[in-house]
């Protein structure tokens, strides 16, 4: 046997590379970079979208709870006024007054219990009341309705208060309606002097 080139075949030729193909590689390159850059965007992409439902997932969680912890509060601001009706009825009787008549005596003790009743169950709901008496004044907590000059309190607290406020867990329900010390021969506000 002889070898194949010793056949009279003809041998193949080595190829050169063609100059117009050689570009043909970076072409690759840049297709790959192409492809990274866009796995890169659609990976960015996934993880904003991941992040805008984990916000929506913890939005959603704190709406649901804000909804239970204060789904009462139109009940809530309705029987307050159960609350204001009690305790106007308890202040309407002096309390000299009360042991001359055993029936009225024995009827506000019973106003009495039904208030501290109906605060109980208020408390056990989360409503307490603002008694803000000698506390600085907090226009978030309070409504100042006019002011007291010449009080035993310091300038700008709470001297008086006319209607106790409400909160419903961490919020306000209702303001206190209150009376704010103004000290002696201060000028109120507007520059009208009350005091004379």
């Amino acid at each position: 046997m002889k070898p194949e080139s010793e056949n009279n075949e003809p041998q193949p030729e080595a190829v050169e590379p063609d100059p117009a193909s050689i570009g043909d590689a970076p072409a690759g390159d840049d297709a790959l970079a192409a492809l990274q850059a866009e796995a890169a965007d659609l990976k960015d992409r996934l993880l904003r979208m991941a992040a805008d439902t984990e916000n929506m997932r913890k939005r959603s969680e704190r709406q649901l709870e804000d909804a239970h912890k204060y789904a009462v509060t139109g009940f809530a601001r309705d029987i307050l006024t159960v609350a204001d009706n009690l305790q106007r009825a308890l202040a309407a009787v002096p309390t000299e007054r009360r042991a001359e008549n055993e029936l009225v005596e024995n009827l506000l003790g019973g106003v009495e219990a039904v208030e501290k009743a109906l605060l109980a169950i208020l408390e056990k709901h989360n409503i307490s009341r603002i008694e803000p008496l000698g506390e600085p004044f907090d226009p978030n907590r309070h409504e100042a309705v006019f002011e007291v000059p010449g009080s035993a309190y310091p300038d700008g607290a709470v001297a008086q208060v006319l209607q106790p406020g409400y909160l419903l867990n961490d919020r306000l329900l209702r303001p206190a309606m209150v009376g704010v010390a103004k000290g002696a021969g201060a000028a109120p506000a507007g520059g009208v002097d009350t005091t004379a």
